[in-house]
């Protein structure tokens, strides 16, 4: 699974730089004044900063989800070590101290 996140964090982050690599090339190469050009590569770089902040975020909330779910289960885990810890103290104390293995003097 979170090989399935990163591939698609590689895929997100390659559009957006060959989109913005595209559009500056595109730019530059069209015939317009030293003004349009600069002013249009600063509109394209405020909108290709509002995208990599949205997919950031994309990605920040899936991150803080899969935290969650890592935090649930690591608890559930824990839930269950106590639960079985009293459960072999429970029956250790119900059979006293002739449960306990008995020193051999031979050794």
């Amino acid at each position: 699974m979170s090989n399935e996140k990163s591939s698609a964090l590689e895929v997100a982050v390659s559009f957006v730089i060959g989109a913005t690599a595209g559009f500056v090339l595109g730019i530059l190469f069209a015939p317009a004044s030293g003004k349009e050009t600069r002013q249009k590569i600063s509109e394209e770089a405020e909108k290709t900063g509002e995208k990599a902040k949205e997919n950031f975020d994309k990605i920040s909330k899936e991150a803080e989800k899969g935290i969650k779910v890592v935090r649930e289960k690591t608890q559930e885990g824990l839930d269950a070590i106590r639960e079985f810890i009293d459960k072999k103290k429970e029956e250790f104390l119900k059979r006293g101290p002739e449960g306990l293995p008995h020193d051999n003097p031979k050794a």
